[in-house]
Order: C-alpha cells, then structure tokens, then sequence
C-alpha cells in the first residue's frame, strides 16, 4: 500500500522480480514520446524504455494523488542509453511542484542517475516536473512515490523544507547489491558500501573489516532502518574507521543519522566506546557512543545524529576509539539528506487548478504543477515575484464550451484574458474583483444577456471585444471612450450576434 511505481515509456502493467507492481506513466503526463532504449541487453525491464520531451520553455510535470499531511518518499531515475542516438548528454532541471529539486546531469550513458526526496504532502496532489534542457532532451525512466507511516522522517522543519537524498548507505553489505523491497517495506534502497565510484567512500581506515550476523536485530516499532541492514557492518579494528565522500548538492543544512547495532558477542570485560570526529567540527567529538549502553542491549538500534547541521560539499569524518574502550568502533548505516527549502509557488495555484480541473480531456490543461513555477504554463503569463501572480491567460480557440469558469473572476492581479474564439455560452460573470485588468477579448463565442455594469467600473480597462462573426456579415466596430459606452448601460448581446469593441482613450 502507498507505492506508486511509473515505468515511463512503458506500454504496459507488470509486476516484476522484487513484487513492485509497475505501470505505465501514458495517463499521468501530458506531452513527450515513449521510446525504447536501443541496447537493452540485461536491463530491468523498467530501464528499458523512457519518455522524453520537447528541449523549450515549457515544463512536463507528473502528477500524482496523495494524502495531505503524510510523507513521502519520491525517487526519479534517468537512464539515458543513447536513446536517441545522438550522444548529445542531456542536463536539465528536475522539480517539485514549485519548488527547484535538482538539475539532472548525464555523464553516463549506461548508469542512471537517481534522484530521491522526502516530502510532507501539503495538497492532494504532488507533482514531478522536469524543465530547461541546456542540452539534450528532457527524459524519464521511472518515477516512483512511496508512503511512509507514523513520524518516520519527521523534521521540525518539514512545513519550509523537503529533505533530498545524498547518502544512504548499508555498511559491511554483503557484496555489492542494494537493500530494498521487500526487506524494506518502504523500498528506500540503501546502498552498499562496496560499490566503488569517484570520491565516494574513499579514504578507508586500514584495518576495517566487515561482519555480519543473523541473529535477529531489533530496530524499533517503525523500521528505520531494516533488519537486513542493522544485521551488517563495519569495524575499526585498528581504533578508528574513516571515509570522505562527496555530498550532491552540498555545501547545505543536513539531516544526517549514523545507526549503530552490537552484533558481535562481546566478552563482559570487553567495550566499544567511540567519538565521532570531523575536521573543523569540534562539537560533533562531544558524545561518546557505547552503542550497547545506548541501545539498552545488544542487537538493538541506536541511532544519534543531527536533524539540522551544516555539512560540506567534501565530508570526512572518522568514529575513534576512546582510550578506556578495548574495541573498535562500529558503523551499520547511514543516511544524509540536504534540506531544501520549499517555494510556496503562485498565490493562485489552488484558483489555476480548480480551473485547469474543469477541463479533464484537454491536454493544454493538464500540464500539472504549478501555473508558474519554475515556468510558467503554456496559456498563461505570471509576475516574476518570489510569490508570482497570474497576469494573463490565453484560452483562445480551445473548443470549451458552458459558462466562463468562476476562477476568473477570483485571479485579482489579472491584467489580460483571452477567450475567443470558443463555444461559451451564457452571460459574463462579474470582473469586479480583477481591478487590474486591461484586455478582455471575449470575441467568437456564445455569449448572451446583458452586458454587465460592473465592466464600465473597471478603472484600468483599455479594451473590451465582444463579438460574433458568424452568420453576421455587417460587422460594427464602435470605438468608445469607455466610461461613455457604460453610461448607457444598454449594450446588450442578442443571441451572440452584436459586436462590441470599445476601447479607453489614449
């Protein structure tokens, strides 16, 4: 429960090794092409195809239903496999809703690269854009969404800011695969430490060796993290263990927990006391760690760490012994998230989704997201504040038939709105709330009923067009100063076929 699992590009629904029920994302986005990977040789099937994009100005989001006020694990991989047979490698920006998560960078065509957040669900939906291709081509391979419970991943910080992944490692793993699902119920992948890359994990203290257990580990009533990874480990048995590793996205404000398990049988006159050192960092060596004392018992979890504390984009850091201890340190796991503050987006997001929502089956209202962040939709134009206004919309020959929406009416910074050409039908709602506005092009509809008043007090209103063509072959064009033309208060549209173009003096 709480898994969503797209396989972008995909053609179909499966299950695959692991039990992760995988489908496709065709319903979830709007726009790109599937495609296959030319060279699929061992791939999981999953990594075989990909959705790509347009390289413009507009944005691609995924969206997906979740339950406000609960958090989520969101992880977007990108394999890029040549699939377009250009060697062009792509870079573009990956987001969260309003909010800049990552730019994705290929520096590999045959390994993905993988990006993971925790996110606390603020709506009921939450998308995943991507955005600004400097080069290449946007694309996708997977994106999945997993549900976490209880107060797993809590931060006092959560409302302001998500936590993006930069380590999460499985000490003393047994070779070099991954810990996921199903020995993971919320399938974070928790890598091992055996795999080799540039500057990451390197710097190993001389006398680290690797143990393991199958005794039962106890790792708490939330499964943070699993048993399968508290049942490994590494020991220095030389004093110390030492790593440097580079952190994506890093110099920031981290959420970093070490998690410690005694899984070896010590003798009663036997300790394992530590400190934690990281050059430059004098306060992190204050506690000491005796994992046993602090689990209350062996093969139990303790897990210290900081929930906000400022860490390099080069780390390295070193567990030593104390001088009274006669072991060893021991290192289990690990995790490192960068906080990453969340941009609130459009002040009329909520009103631009009620509105896009009225129309399901129309692909330029699906473009998900945010209407202007990180990019603005392709229909409307927005203020470039740090809280953008919607300025104006574009909803000209669309095919939309019925009344014009409500939420027009409620865009208060409105400056420009184009209707024509479509099928509305019915009376014009009341502007009186979007004082801002200048242009209202309602030409080639349906429309009928008075004229409201409330358009002549419009005190910024520079044109109004109001006509229909059709079966109507005497076109008039009155231009009028416009408190003149209100004053009247008897233009009046019959059966859609007077036509009404006023504009301000200049």
């Amino acid at each position: 429960a709480g898994f969503i699992s797209l396989d972008c590009g995909g053609a179909d629904d499966y299950t695959d090794g692991i039990g992760i029920q995988w489908t496709s994302d065709a319903k979830l986005v709007f726009g790109g092409q599937a495609t296959n990977l030319p060279v699929q040789n061992q791939l999981q099937k999953q990594y075989s195809t990909l959705r790509y994009f347009p390289a413009d100005t507009s944005k691609y989001c995924y969206t997906m239903n979740v339950r406000t006020r609960t958090r989520y694990l969101v992880r977007a991989s990108f394999l890029y496999g040549n699939f377009d047979n250009s060697n062009v490698y792509p870079k573009f920006d990956l987001s969260l809703g309003a909010t800049p998560w990552s730019t994705v960078i290929i520096d590999d065509a045959d390994t993905p690269v993988v990006e993971e957040a925790i996110i606390l669900a603020a709506a009921p939906t939450l998308s995943v854009c991507l955005s600004n291709a400097s080069t290449g081509q946007p694309f996708i391979s997977t994106l999945e969404l997993r549900q976490f419970n209880g107060s797993l991943y809590y931060t006092d910080y959560e409302a302001q800011f998500f936590l993006a992944l930069s380590a999460r490692i499985n000490f003393g793993a047994d070779g070099n695969k991954s810990v996921r699902y199903p020995d993971d119920p919320f399938d974070r992948i928790w890598e091992s430490d055996s795999l080799r890359r540039a500057n990451y994990l390197v710097d190993v203290a001389p006398g680290t060796e690797r143990i393991t257990t199958t005794k039962p580990v106890f790792v708490g009533t939330e499964l943070e993290p699993p048993e399968k990874v508290m049942q490994t480990a590494v020991v220095g048995q030389n004093g110390s263990l030492n790593y440097r590793l580079d952190l994506e996205g890093f110099p920031g404000n981290a959420w970093a927990v070490s998690y410690f398990a005694e899984i070896e049988d010590l003798a009663p006159d036997e300790t394992r006391k530590f400190k934690l050192v990281v050059p430059g960092m004098p306060l992190f060596s204050k506690p000491t760690v005796d994992v046993e004392e602090n689990a209350q018992g062996k093969y139990r979890l303790y897990q210290p760490g900081y929930t906000n504390v400022t860490l390099p984009f080069v780390f390295s850091f070193e567990f030593k012994k104390t001088n009274d201890s006669s072991k060893g340190p021991i290192l289990n796991a690990m995790e490192i998230y960068k906080h990453v503050q969340i941009t609130m987006g459009s002040q009329d997001a909520n009103t631009m989704s009620s509105l896009a929502s009225r129309y399901p089956q129309a692909g330029w209202a699906q473009e998900g997201g945010d209407p202007c962040l990180p990019v603005s939709w392709t229909w409307v134009q927005c203020s470039s504040e740090a809280a953008p206004r919607v300025l104006s919309i574009t909803m000209s020959e669309k095919n939309i038939t019925g009344s014009i929406p409500e939420e027009l009416t409620k865009l208060s910074a409105l400056v420009e709105l184009r209707l024509d050409g479509n099928s509305f039908s019915g009376g014009i709602p009341d502007f009186s709330g979007c004082r801002n506005l200048q242009y209202i092009h309602l030409e080639n509809n349906q429309l009928n009923g008075a004229l409201p008043s409330s358009l002549g007090e419009l005190p910024n209103l520079k044109e109004l067009c109001i006509f229909r063509t059709i079966g109507f072959p005497d076109i008039f064009q009155g231009h009028f100063p416009r408190r003149a033309l209100f004053s009247t208060r008897q233009a009046t549209i019959f059966r859609g076929q007077v036509i009404v173009l006023a504009t301000a003096p200049s």
